[in-house]
């Protein structure tokens, strides 16, 4: 196991408290080998580049074998590696150069649903309705008459009914089973203790080749309601006034927690330690924090942050709750403004923030609004730091240092996120922020493959080599050296990371905190200058009018 040499004290087991993590999505980081999609030797050569940005850790979406049915979220081994993204010798050889530069490795799990390649998915076909083999996945005989209607109302994520019926061996229609997401993501059931068992020996298996911890797909989602009951228009997050014992037939049932305990304890028995971050979309802080309890996961993104408008009151009251229901139960808040899901910052602030959609970050809420790419910028830069110099830790997607667009013109025939095959198109998916990073100004590829390789697995705009990293590098202005000078700033300041804030009123429009010793944030979401309070300027997202900060600008300052 490789020792770390951390910009942390390598035995400081609170590291994730304030850790800011970077994710890669290895599809669209890097390609290697030249075929067009991103690989684990991709990810190595760049290790050099994110070490330089000040990153604590990384977390890689999933690389484990899988048909790619929906890029790499249907997994058939969780053991090993996909061919397509290199070996076990090339994984191990990752972890340890990351560890190496003092970044730790956190790994993507998928514990609602496999690969209908999976193993045991396919034995649950060959064995047939009431046997073991089926025990491990939902299946039920369908409803109507000779079974021809699905076994409740519950709908996929991706479109349409959340079951696909399937053809027994004697070639008769026969049982469903359950599928939230894809057709060839089947959910497994975790009240056979085999699914416990293969999971909790998944992370352990990881943990002893040296991965620091896991991001978990779907958290809220594992446990369903024993009887299967119809959703019956029951919106989801609940809302705040939903009466007490009244749950969700499918999403955050009481009974998860028990598994994160489980999982608790498996990490626990490391020393290191192992950490866990919770894909949670609940909505309700009191419902997030949940999972946050001591003997629970460690940390859980907050999506009501990113989701909020580019407005001072919503983001105050946004900020304010969730550390209330962090502190409550000893957590820190974990802040992030994009992923592989959810439409780049820059495209969602270029919008008119008092017509964004609440509760909808995909681009599919944003369509048909005008967008101004130069505030989205000012604002993505703004909000950077407002995220970096909040307490506790920070997740930034590949391509936000760089102040990459969504790209929302990928021909329909080239997008490949099966949510766009499920809504028959109707909803374009989530392919826009999964463009392959560009890395150089020029190139078949930008840079992100050799040139004369294969093209990229999502098509390039042709200007993109103007957002690289190599466009940007030096550039005092760029994303890229704010996002530099800002890590830097923030692992060596004192009152940044883990920790509070004290709000300072300076008008309605404005975003103000001090934080201890002597550290203050400034946040102009208004449309005039303000003034700064006496201080040295340590960063700031933008040219200041004067000494005053403009309109969608933030600055750091070392109060006097």
């Amino acid at each position: 196991m490789t020792t770390l040499r951390s910009r942390q004290a390598a035995g400081d087991t609170d590291w994730w408290r304030s850790a800011v993590v970077y994710q890669i999505y290895p599809r669209s980081f890097a390609d290697d080998n030249g075929d067009g999609v991103g690989d684990i030797n991709g990810i190595r050569s760049r290790l050099p580049h994110l070490a330089r940005l000040g990153v604590d850790a990384i977390w890689i979406n999933p690389w484990y074998p899988s048909p790619m049915k929906d890029a790499g979220y249907d997994v058939s081994d969780y053991r090993a590696i996909e061919p397509v993204f290199g070996t076990m010798a090339e994984a191990e050889a990752l972890m340890a150069e990351a560890h190496a530069l003092g970044i730790r490795v956190i790994l993507d799990i998928v514990p609602n649903h496999t690969s209908d390649q999976h193993p045991w998915f396919q034995a649950a076909l060959a064995a047939g309705p009431g046997s073991p083999e089926r025990a491990r996945y939902i299946f039920r005989d369908g409803r109507g008459p000779g079974g021809d209607l699905p076994p409740n109302d519950w709908r996929s994520e991706f479109g349409g009914p959340a079951w696909s019926r399937v053809t027994e061996a004697d070639g008769r229609p026969g049982q469903w089973y359950l599928r939230l997401f894809a057709p060839e993501q089947p959910d497994v059931n975790w009240d056979h203790p085999d699914v416990h068992a293969e999971f909790e020996e998944s992370l352990r298996f990881w943990f002893d080749r040296g991965v620091d911890g896991f991001r978990i797909d779907v958290a809220h989602g594992l446990v369903k309601d024993a009887g299967l009951a119809d959703v019956a228009g029951l919106e989801f997050p609940l809302p705040d006034d939903t009466p007490e014992g009244v749950e969700h037939p499918h999403w955050d049932q009481p009974g998860v927690h028990d598994i994160f305990r489980r999982w608790r304890a498996v990490a626990d028995a490391y020393d290191g330690p192992r950490v866990f971050c919770g894909e949670i979309w609940v909505g309700r802080d009191h419902r997030l924090t949940a999972y946050l309890r001591p003997d629970e996961l460690h940390t859980a993104f907050n999506f009501n942050f990113l989701m909020a408008p580019w407005l001072a009151s919503p983001l105050r009251e946004t900020i304010t709750s969730t550390l209330a229901a962090h502190a409550a139960v000893g957590a820190p808040a974990t802040w992030v403004l994009g992923n592989h899901d959810v439409c780049r910052p820059v495209s969602r602030y270029a919008r008119p923030q008092d017509r964004v959609r609440e509760g909808f970050p995909s681009l599919q809420g944003y369509l048909g609004l005008p967008a101004d790419l130069d505030a989205g910028r000012r604002r993505a830069r703004a909000a950077a730091l407002l995220s970096l110099a909040l307490p506790g830790g920070a997740y930034v997607f590949a391509g936000e240092e760089l102040g990459l667009p969504e790209v929302e013109d990928i021909p329909l025939e080239a997008r490949q996120d099966p949510m766009v095959a499920g809504t028959g198109g109707a909803n374009i998916g989530r392919d826009g922020c999964r463009v392959p990073l560009p890395w150089t100004t020029d190139g078949s590829s930008f840079g992100f493959g050799p040139d004369g390789g294969a093209a990229p697995w999502l098509p390039q705009p042709p200007d993109w080599g103007r957002w690289s990293t190599a466009a940007q590098e030096g550039d005092p202005a760029s994303f890229l050296e704010l996002y530099r000078r800002a890590l830097s700033v923030r692992g060596g300041h004192p009152a940044l990371g883990d920790g509070a804030l004290a709000w300072v009123d300076a008008g309605p429009d404005v975003l103000a905190f001090t934080r201890e010793p002597g550290f203050g944030c400034w946040v102009n979401l208004g449309t005039d200058p303000v003034p700064l309070p006496a201080g040295r300027v340590l960063v700031a997202s933008g040219p200041l009018a004067d000494g005053a900060l403009p309109a969608d600008t933030a600055a750091w300052l070392a109060l006097d």
